[in-house]
């Protein structure tokens, strides 16, 4: 197997709108997406069955033929892994939570800026999870004792109504963290609203956050519903909260004291019932000693802070995640496998990763797409990962140090996976590949937690 050139994410716009398909489309191509449209339901969906995958789905609620919840409810049996954003001229709350309900990532009322498409759009590209039965459940891929601890964390408290701060730096994952919080709370059955608070200017985002009236100022040509009442009786995700204006600042606050807002060019008091998470990758605290962010507002949003650590703190979750995002590739492009050479496995596991769990996603989709032979050799990775010649790659120490037993650990697991793999799962075969006695051979397998079935399916 071998390409030519990288793989551009792929999007597919659904609406019977001639002027809405083409700005869709040359917004989208502007940004480095490629972008196949359709003036249908059912054109949308024969494209849909008849190429080799699409990377996100952006589609009308009203067609003439069949509705957007439909095409939801389609794609959520055939293309399970397919994010869907829909837009619509004519939002009303109720249809608008139907549709989140069905697994729609995120809507976009009409009229929109490109700014607005480009966010929605960004952020479900970028989004690191994988979808499973169900739509609702996020599956995170961890090994670590780290992590493990964060999502004991994130157990204890989704069942309650606490506000939650997420922290870390950027790539590390955070939404979907926010994201298993929901889909492990009671407001579960609601809908999961996100929006990046730091994409978007003041003016845009109090009026994405709390919503306009027809007329409230220029271009407002329809009544706009804001997040916080399109997610009344779910959760609110504000990522990049540090980056709010002070004026926003002091709004966000009056929503967390007394539940009530007031749209933009209105002077109706509206109450909203939410459970609110934010996220930032910036140091509050610092900010405040700046004067920069509200300590009033910090402490309300920081009632309990789930920390989630950079990849370089977490070496045992990089092989189980490049793994995960080659099989979802594989999955998504339906071609044959593709699969870590050893030399590349001890590459990526001495990496820093300032990037974090976005960048490995990005490096193992790029590795996926320049692999030949089905085998991922060091020259198919970023040359910034690559070791100076001569010189053997450098572990990236942790708080405590250089966790080098867990890096030689996963080194060891993965050629003995790899051998396994090779034999069909023939123990003896195995050791023999490794130059080792079988019941070494064992040993190892048994201290490193390995399947006693790998290698057999």
């Amino acid at each position: 197997m071998k390409h030519n050139n990288t793989k551009k994410n792929t999007i597919l716009v659904i609406d019977d709108e001639e002027h809405i398909r083409s700005l869709l489309k040359e917004t989208l191509e502007l940004s480095g997406y490629t972008c196949d449209t359709a003036e249908c339901g059912k054109e949308g969906l024969r494209m849909l069955r008849e190429s080799n995958g699409y990377d996100l789905l952006i589609t009308d609620v009203r067609l003439p033929d069949v509705s957007g919840l439909e095409i939801l409810e389609i794609t959520g049996k055939k293309h399970p892994f397919l994010p869907v954003i829909v837009i619509t001229g004519f939002a009303t709350i109720e249809s608008t939570k139907a549709a989140l309900r069905m697994g729609a990532m995120d809507y976009i009322p009409k009229p929109f800026t490109t700014g607005t498409v480009l966010s929605a759009v960004n952020s479900a590209i970028h989004a690191s999870f994988s979808r499973v039965k169900g739509r609702g459940f996020r599956k995170i891929v961890y090994r670590s004792h780290i992590m493990e601890q964060v999502m004991e964390l994130v157990s204890k408290i989704a069942k309650t109504d606490s506000t939650i701060l997420v922290t870390g730096e950027s790539g590390t994952g955070k939404e979907l963290i926010a994201r298993a919080i929901h889909s492990n709370s009671l407001r579960s059955a609601q809908p999961f609203i996100s929006v990046n608070s730091g994409a978007l200017p003041e003016g845009l985002l109090e009026s994405e956050l709390f919503g306009h009236i027809k007329g409230a100022f220029t271009g407002a040509t329809a009544t706009h519903h804001g997040r916080f009442r399109v997610a009344d009786g779910g959760t609110l995700f504000l990522d990049e909260v540090g980056n709010m204006s002070p004026a926003m600042q002091v709004k966000l606050l009056r929503v967390l004291q007394d539940g009530e807002f007031s749209p933009v060019g209105s002077s109706e008091i509206l109450t909203t019932d939410v459970r609110l998470i934010t996220a930032t990758n910036i140091n509050l605290e610092e900010a405040m000693s700046k004067n920069e962010f509200r300590e009033d507002l910090y402490y309300r949003l920081n009632v309990i802070e789930v920390h989630v650590p950079p990849l370089r703190y977490r070496t045992d979750d990089i092989l189980p995640l490049s793994e995960h995002f080659l099989s979802r590739q594989m999955g998504a492009e339906k071609r044959d496998s593709c699969a870590l050479g050893s030399n590349t496995a001890s590459i990526l596991l001495s990496y820093h990763w300032p990037g974090n769990v976005r960048e490995l996603e990005n490096t193992m989709e790029r590795a996926w797409v320049l692999c030949e032979d089905s085998v991922i050799l060091p020259k198919d990775l970023p040359g910034r990962m690559l070791p100076a010649h001569g010189k053997p790659p450098e572990a990236y120490p942790s708080r405590n140090g250089i966790q080098l037993d867990s890096l030689l650990d996963n080194i060891e697991k993965h050629y003995i996976i790899n051998a396994l793999k090779r034999s069909k799962g023939n123990r003896t075969l195995a050791a023999g590949l490794l130059c080792l006695k079988r019941t070494t051979l064992l040993a190892r397998i048994n201290s490193l937690g390995i399947r006693k079935d790998t290698g057999r399916n």
